[in-house]
């Protein structure tokens, strides 16, 4: 897990905290744009570290 974006770390933490996580809620908890975060989720759900449940502004994100 070195070799991840400190976001990309940052959001891995965050689900393994709380279980699941929104964009909304990650944007809250990090400061973090929301565009930036949607890029590092789409990214960590592609390498296999989440999943995408649901869809729309009803999604969130959890680790697989």
């Amino acid at each position: 897990m070195g070799s991840l974006p400190e976001v990309s770390a940052q959001l891995l933490d965050l689900v393994r905290d709380h279980g699941r996580l929104t964009i909304g809620d990650a944007e809250r908890l990090t400061g973090q744009n929301r565009n930036t975060l949607k890029q590092h989720f789409r990214t960590l759900v592609a390498d296999g570290h989440l999943s995408l449940n649901g869809a729309g502004r009803g999604a969130w994100y959890s680790l697989r």
